[in-house]
C-alpha cells in the first residue's frame, strides 16, 4: 500500500492581504488533487518570536511550525520578495528550523520542496534563489519547477483570488510536482548513511554549536 504523502506549506508576510500566502495555497489545491494531505503554516498567524539559538524555553508555534515540517514529506516555501531577497519573518521561521537538528532524520532530509515568490515589480527570482539556498543547507531536495511571481498586485485581489489562469496553472502544477516526487522519494532510500555522516561533519551546525559559536 503506497504511503500517504503530506505536503505542508509555508509562506505568507505579515501583511493583512499577503499574496505570497494566495500563491501558496493555490499550490496546495494542486497538491491535494495529486492526492496530498496539506496543510498551511502561514508566518502573519504563527506570529514567531526572533530565533534565539540558546532560548530557555521554545514557544508552542515553533513547536507546531517544526511538528508540521518534520512530519511532511513535501513542503511548498512561499516568501514575498523584499530588497532583493526573502522576507525577514520568513527567514525567521526558517531559522527555527533549527530545532530539527535533532530529529531522525534530521532537518529536512529527503523532503521535497516546491519554491513560490511574490513582487511587486518585475524580479522575484533572488526569492527563490535564496530559498534554495536554504533548502540545500537543510539537507532538502527542491524541485526544479519554481514559480516566481512578478507583479503580484496584478495577479491577485484582496481576497486571494486570481483570475490569471496561466499562474494557476502553474501553481497546481508545482503542487502536482511536490507531490509526485514525494511520494518517489517515500518509497525508497534517498540519502544514504555515508552521505548523511558527510553533510553532518560540513554542515549546518548543530544546536549546541550555533550556541557556542555565539559565545565567541
Amino acid at each position: 500500500m503506497a504511503k500517504e504523502i503530506k505536503v505542508v506549506g509555508l509562506g505568507g508576510s505579515l501583511a493583512e492581504q499577503s499574496s505570497s500566502l494566495a500563491a501558496l495555497k493555490i499550490a496546495l489545491e494542486g497538491a491535494q488533487e495529486a492526492g496530498a494531505q496539506t496543510a498551511v503554516l502561514d508566518i502573519r498567524e504563527l506570529d514567531l518570536p526572533m530565533y534565539a539559538p540558546d532560548a530557555n524555553e521554545v514557544p508552542q508555534s515553533v513547536r507546531r511550525l517544526c511538528d508540521e515540517v518534520h512530519s511532511a514529506q513535501g513542503l511548498l516555501w512561499s516568501s514575498p520578495l523584499y530588497h532583493g531577497t526573502i522576507s525577514g519573518s520568513f527567514k525567521n521561521a526558517l531559522d527555527w528550523l533549527q530545532l530539527l537538528s535533532d530529529r531522525e532524520p534530521a532537518y529536512l532530509t529527503d523532503k521535497v520542496v516546491g519554491l513560490i515568490s511574490t513582487a511587486g515589480g518585475t524580479q522575484g527570482l533572488q526569492a527563490v534563489n535564496t530559498m534554495e539556498f536554504v533548502v540545500r543547507a537543510l539537507r532538502g531536495w527542491a524541485v526544479p519547477l519554481v514559480i516566481p511571481i512578478p507583479q503580484a498586485w496584478r495577479v491577485f485581489d484582496s481576497l486571494g483570488h486570481t483570475h490569471d489562469e496561466k499562474i494557476a496553472e502553474q501553481l497546481h502544477a508545482l503542487g502536482h510536482e511536490v507531490t509526485r516526487a514525494a511520494r518517489q522519494f517515500a518509497s525508497q532510500v534517498i540519502t544514504t548513511p555515508d552521505a548523511q555522516q558527510a553533510e553532518a561533519e560540513v554542515q549546518p551546525l548543530s544546536q549546541e554549536e550555533a550556541a557556542a559559536t555565539l559565545k565567541e
